[in-house]
């Protein structure tokens, strides 16, 4: 098995090669003007797409810390925008019509996953500093944002904090060509 790692606007591998193209966590960076084409290229006939990508729902009734610790993000210049999305488990949207809009493949599954991790303070800031936009946070944000987690977490019974997560796994199918 050959594994390639590239981007899709820079790969020029040879056509219908592949029998799967598969992005975790990774689709809403390629070009959107590009992405189907540069997959369905990439794939044998009846080959497979699969995309999807893991992000933070919120069960109802879930962990308050989470709305909590929204204070600390608003002080420190990173808080969420007003209306920001607090998708709930199994409320995420597929990506099934704009791939099937790209007349390149049909849709084969839609799965909504759903589960809950429980993080210790030092799971929980590791987990956030793979974040692009906690990267991107200047040193000292960063720096009283994970402080005040470590604080806010040694309070608790336990010391853990529930995270719920959820993803859509969609695969499709690469048509023929006319």
């Amino acid at each position: 098995m050959e594994v390639v790692e590239a981007r899709f606007e820079d790969w020029d591998g040879e056509p219908s090669a592949y029998a799967a193209v598969i992005a975790a966590t990774s689709w809403h960076w390629v070009d959107p003007e590009v992405r189907h084409f540069a997959a369905a290229r990439a794939l044998q006939p009846g080959g497979h797409l699969a995309i999807w990508s893991a992000t933070h729902v919120f069960p109802a009734g879930g962990d308050p810390f989470f709305d909590e610790i929204q204070e600390v993000y608003d002080a420190i210049g990173e808080g969420l925008p007003p209306g920001a999305p607090h998708p709930a488990p199994a409320e995420l949207p597929d990506q099934s019509e704009e791939i099937e809009a790209s007349g390149l493949f049909d849709m084969v599954a839609v799965e909504h996953l759903d589960w809950t991790v429980d993080y210790d303070a030092e799971g929980y800031i590791g987990l956030l500093s793979t974040f692009s936009g906690h990267i991107a946070m200047a040193r000292d944000r960063r720096e009283r944002l994970f402080t005040e987690i470590q604080h806010r977490l040694a309070r608790r019974p336990g010391g853990l904090v529930p995270r719920g997560w959820g993803t859509v796994l969609n695969i499709a199918r690469r048509l023929p060509i006319a």
